[in-house]
């Protein structure tokens, strides 16, 4: 039963922590007819970031209240449901120290 206990107080603890992550907004949009995206911070830590599409990364940083340029598809089939988004604390993530700053 202690063993129960410990396990339940253990996860109450950790769980936030580990599901802790960048309020950012994510924003779509199309120029000539290709599907665009674009990532605003809107935390007070600089991000590290990517963007995906068929299998092409762009990989950057994003700086404290900042908006990212507008990344775009490079074929017309594409869709924002083809655009795949991740950012995340850049202390958690150094290398991308090497990436371009927006």
């Amino acid at each position: 039963m202690k063993i129960t206990k410990y396990l339940y107080a253990t996860v109450i603890i950790i769980s936030p922590v580990i599901w802790a992550s960048p309020k950012i907004a994510v924003t779509f949009g199309e120029s000539n007819g290709f599907v665009r995206v674009q990532i605003k911070n809107e935390t007070f830590e600089p991000l590290a970031c990517y963007v995906a599409i068929d299998g092409h990364k762009v990989k950057f940083q994003l700086q404290v209240k900042s908006t990212s340029r507008w990344i775009s598809a490079t074929d017309k089939r594409f869709n924002y449901q083809n655009f795949s988004t991740w950012c995340d604390y850049l202390e958690i993530h150094p290398k991308y120290k090497a990436y371009q700053v927006y």
